[in-house]
């Protein structure tokens, strides 16, 4: 630390010293603050303490005010008034005295001062404009205080116009030969791009600048300025990344100074930020994403779990792990953090695990299997954090087939529920599944609508009823059921109105009578009469809003027909006809008017209405004559309404917006002749996003009157008016879903297990059902990195989309995350570099694919040798050490394939590649695809004139079985002269890729040792042979087998037959069998050596191929599913 820290810090115990009056000695500062402290923690109420701050404040004000009072007198002033505003007391007299204590007085008063602004006023403040001089010139001041404090202030508050003036300044400071003064020079320029980054764009060199400065201060402040311009644009940065790695892992290596460590582990923040920008970087960036492998790799394993701030940065490798291009070894580490965190006793560490579990079930969602007994558990759990989080985790794992169990448990969670943001959010989720599987169920949708409109109440935001009531109206896609969902609302409100009206909240009761207004003719049984009376009722209710009864008489209007219709309403309509409420009065008279003149009523809303959807001009085109002619008569020009605001902030002019808006939503936006939705065109609320976007839209149209007096209403003085009871909650009755809905699965919530062997039943079943659908499913989820956010619900389309066009975009989609979340094998990095030869042979469809060494095409037929032998070209072997070119080794192919054995004469092999060169001996390798094996032939060449002995050539793989089939051991080779060694190979678990390592040692002539290393690495289509079958032989093993897989794969548009020529190049490169093809579907076999089948079932449909792969073997369907994909995105 800085020496003139250490001294100022030194300095800081005598900013509570005073001078009670000039020439006295010093007093401890208990003699005025200390006694203010101590009078407030004996007080017994709150009564009390305001008292006694009211009498400080006035003490305060006086000696303040006074001429006598020195400089270090009005320090100690400022810092009680700091104490007063802190616990809640406006001080606002001290405002001005604070800013001329920051530009007089000594560097400790200065201090103070500066303290005092910064804590008292906001960036908007007017006051801030009489210390921008002051700020200038102290940052021109040689004083290193000074130029500290300045800098601290700017990083702090600073008004936004303001800034050129002061930029140049601090850009200087960027210099500083102090290292404290460049920290804060930076923080400063990271404030200033957060309220203007447009005014230090010229400047971003001299960022890069501060992350190689020498401290490491200056350098962990600029990464607060990276991670914000990373976040924004991370392509602009990707050249950095191998400057973030090399600096995390100094860090992770404890270069830095003890000072920066926390609890032992070196400087954790500074590695949380780092994780969070490669996060950034990596994503969905093959390339990229191998730098951090390693280092990533090194910051979990250091990370060891003994305290909470390596819970942290565990959380952070998992969230990075997940986010950038995947590979297999990480992954299979950051699952095994996160089963870790889990099952954990300890609360926080469980929360961090489900938080953890939450983010990455989208890429894996066999992930939150492993833990399904863990996650029942975490729904019983005492603690409500762990609850909530636990629905959340369900919320993204929410599926056709599991939607009813997930949403029951958010139901039951509502019941119990105290705080409002729990509230609001689980509504939110609730009418989002809800909603977005309405199609399948339409009745358990209106069902579990009612239940959430009740549990809810009116703390739901208004998009929430307007969707619903969007969704009725406009009906789903094909509109087979739009009619029986209406129908289904209208059965339910009638009953609910016939119950007890008065506990349903506004928002339902709203929702109620627009339903009955709309749909309730659709029932031949129900006179308009008897709906006229059941909203009547609503209307007598006490606690029914203005805004509840304007929407009860828009549904009368509606109905208002025959002679008894007519007499209720014309009593209605009288009753508000003289009401003080304008929107009432108006809504009044409507009705008045309409149900005494039929003719006028057939046509304002006529019942026999096209069904088509109406169209809306959003343009407002038929305004262009009208807003020539204002602008020509001189009105001012449209400004939207951000630009409104900045100009209203500049002339700090009057805001003429009304506190809170009066009239209902339905007036501004329908009118009587329209029949349809009453309400505004609905935004999505977020409710599965961010908590701040809730509570910025949740206060952003209402006053916050906590602790105010209600004496004024709406309808006049409310002083001598009872209090009115608020209405109770209802205590609805939890959806009861039959087997159809849930399977066979039946779940009672209200029976007590009267046994523990009882109660692991029931979580098992419970799990079944919750979990249902993940085993094999690629994306299950209402959000996902490539799957785009879903609407909240289907809507009839304005306009016509093909379907060959929806398909498309869905297959795009599907595909790029199948690259994303297929395992990439578990090989080691440097072993899964491509050769160069291969690197500018190989050109990838998509980046996913770009870190994958080995090319699975074959060569066109003409290109392979004949008779005898067949040479498939870029399906080899790639030499994962191969660092020079290997154009001299293509000279020698032909030259080694006269080598082969003779029992691998007439058999197809892969292209000989050059593995690995030591010395005088150089190393090839190519497989021979052979029927019931596959082949490995090692070519062992001399290069030399003279013997090589002692010959050892070792090859051995963690994911294949090898074994020597070689007649005798080499062990010499003679002077330019090849020898070859042959391994059976056989596969342990099905891997997109294989790899085998080995070493060769020799002796040269000499008697000198060599020992070179070597790898190779090999396709699964290699293992992949042809499986002859009867179509009656597949259809009894398709049923056989239970692991699958489904994907929508890209369609080969081939004039003739389509589906032929696509399923002709997964046979030609795949080794496939297609058993048969009829019409627009055909039948794939195919098997992995060592008797491990793999059935395909192909469907063209809507322009895409639709494909279902099964086999006994659990990763065999997604692995080839994998290699099928990139074979045809290869071909197109």
């Amino acid at each position: 630390m800085s020496d003139v820290v250490e001294k100022t810090l030194t300095a800081l115990p005598s900013l509570l010293s005073i001078d009670s009056q000039p020439g006295a000695a010093k007093l401890s500062s208990t003699s005025k603050l200390g006694s203010l402290i101590r009078g407030i923690t004996e007080l017994t109420s709150k009564h009390e303490e305001e008292k006694l701050i009211q009498q400080e404040l006035a003490a305060i004000k006086d000696q303040a005010s006074s001429p006598n009072t020195s400089m270090r007198q009005m320090k100690e002033l400022m810092v009680r008034a700091i104490y007063c505003e802190m616990l809640g007391y406006e001080a606002s007299f001290c405002y001005i005295h604070a800013i001329k204590l920051a530009q007089q007085g000594t560097a400790l008063e200065k201090r103070v001062g500066y303290l005092s602004v910064a804590l008292f006023l906001n960036e908007s403040h007017e006051l801030l404009l009489l210390l921008v001089n002051t700020v200038l010139k102290d940052l021109q001041s040689t004083n290193l205080i000074e130029v500290c404090m300045a800098l601290t202030l700017v990083s702090q508050l600073f008004p936004k116009d303001m800034i050129p003036a002061i930029l140049p300044l601090v850009e200087e400071r960027l210099t500083h030969p102090k290292e404290i003064i460049r920290r804060k020079a930076v923080l400063a320029l990271y404030k200033f791009y957060l309220i203007a980054p447009n005014q230090v764009q010229h400047i971003h060199n001299k960022f890069r600048k501060a992350l190689c400065d020498k401290d490491p201060g200056v350098m962990t402040a600029s990464l607060h300025i990276y991670l914000q311009m990373i976040k924004e644009n991370p392509d602009s940065y990707k050249d950095l990344t191998g400057s973030f790695v090399t600096i995390l892992k100094q860090v992770v290596a404890g270069k830095l100074p003890m000072d920066y460590n926390y609890h032992s582990v070196p400087a954790p923040w500074l590695q949380i930020q780092l994780l969070r920008i490669l996060s950034l970087l990596g994503k969905s960036d093959p390339s990229t994403s191998e730098i951090m492998y390693e280092v990533l790799d090194e910051s979990l394993r250091r990370a060891e779990m003994n305290h909470n701030i390596t819970y942290a940065i565990l959380y952070e490798c998992v969230k990075c792990i997940y986010t950038i291009h995947p590979k297999a070894a990480l992954l299979e580490k950051a699952a095994k953090c996160i089963g870790n965190f889990v099952v954990s006793p300890k609360i926080n560490l469980k929360y961090i695990g489900l938080k953890a579990l939450t983010y990455v079930v989208q890429q894996d969602p066999k992930l939150a299997l492993q833990h399904q007994m863990t996650i029942i558990e975490c729904l019983d759990h005492p603690d409500l954090i762990i609850k909530r989080e636990t629905l959340e985790l369900l919320f993204r794992i929410t599926n056709a087939q599991n939607v009813t169990v997930i949403v029951e448990k958010m139901l039951e969670f509502l019941h119990t529920g105290q705080d409002d943001y729990t509230t609001i959010d689980l509504v939110g989720k609730v009418a989002e599944v809800a909603e977005k599987f309405a199609s399948d169920n339409k009745k358990w949708f209106i069902d579990t609508m009612n239940t959430m409109f009740s549990l809810g109440g009116d703390l739901m935001q208004p998009d929430i009823p307007n969707n619903f009531l969007k969704l009725l109206s406009e009906g789903f896609d094909g509109g087979g059921g739009d009619m029986k969902l209406r129908h289904f609302a209208v059965d339910s409100y009638v009953s609910l109105l016939q119950e007890e009206p008065g506990k349903l909240p506004q928002r339902f009761l709203q929702v109620i009578s627009w339903v009955l207004g709309e749909y309730s003719h659709l029932r031949d049984d129900l006179e308009p009469v008897t709906v006229l009376r059941l909203l009547a009722k609503l209307l007598d209710l006490k606690q029914a809003s203005s805004e509840t009864k304007s929407w009860v008489l828009l549904a009368m209007t509606k109905l208002c027909e025959g002679e008894a219709s007519t007499t209720v309403l014309q009593q209605i309509s009288e009753t508000y006809c003289s009401s003080m409420d304008t929107a009432l009065r108006q809504r009044a008279q409507e009705l008045q008017n309409l149900s005494l003149h039929p003719e006028l009523r057939a046509r304002v809303l006529p019942q026999d209405v096209c069904k088509e959807p109406l169209e809306v001009d959003s343009s407002l085109s038929f305004l262009d004559a009208f807003v020539s002619d204002a602008l020509a008569a001189g009105a001012a020009p449209y400004k939207p309404p951000h630009q409104r605001q900045d100009d209203l902030a500049q002339e700090k002019a009057l805001s003429l917006e009304p506190y809170g808006l009066q009239l209902p939503i339905s007036m501004s936006s329908c009118s009587l002749a329209d029949r349809q939705s009453p309400t505004l065109p609905s935004m999505s609320s977020g409710l599965s996003g961010d908590s701040s976007d809730l509570s910025l839209k949740a206060g952003s149209t209402t006053l916050k009157l906590e602790k105010v007096k209600r004496v004024w209403g709406k309808e006049g003085y409310l002083a001598q008016r009872d209090p009115v009871e608020e209405p109770a909650k209802v205590e609805a009755h939890t959806v009861v879903h039959s087997a159809d809905q849930v399977g066979e699965t039946s779940i009672s919530q209200s029976q007590t297990p009267l046994a523990t062997v009882a109660a692991s039943q029931e979580k098992q079943q419970l799990a079944s059902s919750l979990f249902v659908g993940l085993s094999s499913q690629t994306s299950v989820s209402l959000m996902g990195k490539s799957e785009l956010t879903p609407q909240r619900f289907s809507r009839k389309a304005k306009g016509e989309v093909t379907s060959s066009e929806v398909s498309k975009q869905t297959s795009n989609s599907v595909d790029n995350l199948l690259c994303n979340i297929l395992l990439d094998s578990n090989v080691d990095p440097e072993a899964s570099l491509p050769s160069p030869r291969q690197t500018s042979q190989t050109s990838y469809g998509s980046a996913a694919a770009k870190d994958i060494a080995l090319i699975d095409n074959e060569r066109p037929e003409s290109d392979m040798k004949r008779p005898e032998t067949c040479l498939i070209r870029d399906n080899g072997l790639v030499a994962a050490d191969s660092a020079e070119t290997e154009e001299p080794f293509r000279t020698k192919d032909m030259c080694l394939a006269s080598y082969l054995p003779a029992d691998c004469i007439g058999t197809t092999y892969s292209e000989i590649t050059h593995l690995c060169s030591s010395h005088c001996v150089d190393l090839s390798a190519c497989h021979v695809h052979k029927e019931d094996c596959l082949v490995l032939v090692v070519f062992i060449s001399n290069t030399s004139a003279s013997l090589v002995q002692r010959l050892v050539v070792q090859l051995d793989s963690e994911e294949v079985e090898v074994s020597c089939i070689s007649e005798s051991p080499v062990e010499e080779v003679k002077s330019h002269h090849v020898e070859v060694c042959q391994y059976s190979l056989t596969v342990k678990r099905p891997l997109v890729h294989f790899v085998a390592s080995g070493l060769v040692s020799f002796h040269t002539a000499t008697g000198t040792p060599h020992t070179t290393p070597f790898s190779c690495k090999l396709p699964l289509t290699a293992f992949i042979r042809p499986l002859a079958l009867s179509t009656e032989e597949y259809g009894t093993m398709w049923l056989a087998f239970s692991h699958d897989t489904k994907q929508k794969l890209t369609l080969i548009m081939d004039i003739q037959d389509p589906l032929r020529a696509t399923l002709n190049v997964l046979e030609r490169k795949l080794h496939l069998h297609v058993v048969d093809i009829i019409g627009m579907e055909g039948i794939i076999a195919c098997q992995l050596l060592q008797d491990q089948p793999c059935l395909m079932h192909c469907r063209v449909h809507a322009g895409t191929l639709s494909v279902w792969l099964r086999s006994p073997v659990p990763d065999l369907p997604d692995c080839l599913l994998y290699h099928c994909q990139k074979a045809l995105q290869e071909h197109c």
